[in-house]
């Protein structure tokens, strides 16, 4: 993969942010992922090395920044390779 950008869907899916493919879709086209402070509201929106990316998540939102673009699904082990937390805000719905 270039170092140009990558689908924000297929980041999600990649970094292993979301379970699946169609629920990264789902999420990235409702608007509730942030990336840079702007929203995003489609899932060919392209993200970049070194953007900060809110996420929505069930338990609430997290905040990453991407630190490298992967080429395909990685492993759990490795995720900390491609994004790092900047904070997690917590789901006190109840």
């Amino acid at each position: 993969m270039s170092e140009d950008g990558l689908r924000i869907d297929k980041f999600l899916w990649f970094a292993r942010l979301a379970r699946t493919r169609s629920l990264d879709r789902k999420i990235a086209e409702k608007g509730h992922i942030r990336c840079a402070g702007r929203r995003i509201d489609r899932a060919h929106a392209v993200v970049r090395v070194g953007d900060v990316l809110s996420v929505p998540l069930p338990g609430g939102v997290r905040v990453v920044r991407i630190e490298s673009l992967p080429e395909r699904r990685v492993p759990a082990k490795l995720v900390e390779e491609i994004y790092r937390p900047v904070e997690s805000i917590a789901d006190n719905r109840r």
